[in-house]
């Protein structure tokens, strides 16, 4: 299997943290949708990230499906829980983690891609308020619970959230400062330094064990 896409983008990290998480073996080629764009045109037209291709040739994208398919792939071994109630409250952790995804890309295309005269303050302010709402509830989610202390009891809603917060903390701090999410920011730090984080660092490089 090859993945396609820049861990700059975290629903490309969270695919190539959760691949190895399910032991599957993948390379990883870094194309940007910007600076790469015929490139990445050539394997996959619509140019979106994450995209893998399998090993049949079948080009897939969006990373939720893209981990859907790892799973089934990676049987019995799985990052969802299996007991109903916890799988519950894991999908609450990766919903309000891919809503902080999304509103943080949405303000770094606003910010980098749009000039600065046809932004929309309104706008602005109503993704930011729902990004800041996102990391609030997050950090809520993480005062109430346990969370994991090593890689191996992560899911998938463990990983979201560290992938996102981290996201956050690059591109857009001032929308959700540290400061204001401890619980966030330690389990971060921890995430950081397993081995499946720590070979894919946020940033333009190549995963490291693929």
């Amino acid at each position: 299997m090859k993945l396609i896409g820049m861990l700059d983008s975290p629903y490309v990290r969270r695919v190539a943290v959760s691949l190895q998480l399910l032991g599957l073996r993948f390379e990883h080629q870094s194309l940007s949708v910007f600076r790469h764009l015929d490139a990445f045109r050539h394997v996959n037209p619509v140019v979106k990230a994450p995209t893998l291709v399998c090993d049949s040739g079948t080009v897939l994208m969006d990373s939720t499906l893209i981990l859907q398919y790892a799973q089934a792939l990676a049987r019995p071994r799985t990052l969802d829980p299996q007991d109903p109630a916890a799988l519950e409250q894991d999908l609450r952790l990766t919903g309000l983690a891919l809503a902080a995804c999304e509103k943080a890309v949405q303000i770094v295309y606003e910010h980098h891609l749009r000039p600065a005269d046809k932004q929309h303050a309104p706008w602005l302010e109503r993704v930011d308020a729902q990004l800041a709402a996102a990391c609030r509830a997050l950090e809520g989610e993480l005062a109430r619970r346990t969370a994991p202390a090593g890689e191996a009891a992560l899911t998938q809603g463990w990983v979201s959230t560290a992938v996102a917060w981290k996201f956050v903390q690059e591109m857009v701090p001032n929308s959700a400062p540290a400061v204001e999410h401890p619980q966030l920011a330690a389990f971060s730090r921890r995430a950081e330094a397993w081995p499946a984080f720590a070979a894919a660092p946020h940033g333009d490089g190549t995963v490291r064990t693929a």
